[in-house]
């Protein structure tokens, strides 16, 4: 919970905390964390949809302070590669907002629709796609 509290409200709407914590409650599916020294510095979460052929990337948070030093990239490289390993997997995407989106497009993520003011009140929702196969 600390990550989204450090990560509001540059990534993500003060809103979204409650949606967080309900997620990692009742919603996680894998969900892989990023500790150094006994701290965890970055998580982010996979889930399926579709009987395992549709994959989500959710739930990035990088601590500001270690953001730009390849954590990030390195916890989305991690999944990408599980779920290159999963045979039923077609399709993978990711919803994020105007804030992260190039991140994700960097890594070889495909814009696919944008919804104005979805998140909250000046964050925008960016769907995006990763070719997988």
């Amino acid at each position: 919970m600390q990550l989204i509290k450090l990560s509001t409200p540059r990534y993500f709407a003060p809103e979204e905390t409650s949606d967080f914590e309900h997620y990692l409650k009742h919603e996680i599916e894998q969900y892989f964390v990023i500790e150094i020294k006994q701290h965890i510095i970055g998580c982010g979460g996979i889930n399926f949809e579709n009987n395992f052929t549709t994959a989500k990337i959710s739930w990035d948070l990088i601590h500001p302070y270690y953001q730009g030093k390849g954590y990030g990239r390195l916890l989305l490289e991690h999944r990408l590669q599980l779920l290159r390993a999963m045979p039923t997997i077609n399709r993978v995407m990711v919803r994020t907002s105007q804030h992260a989106f190039r991140f994700y497009e960097k890594s070889g993520f495909v814009l696919q629709e944008v919804q104005p003011n979805y998140w909250a009140e000046g964050y925008d929702m960016y769907m995006m796609e990763f070719p997988i196969r």
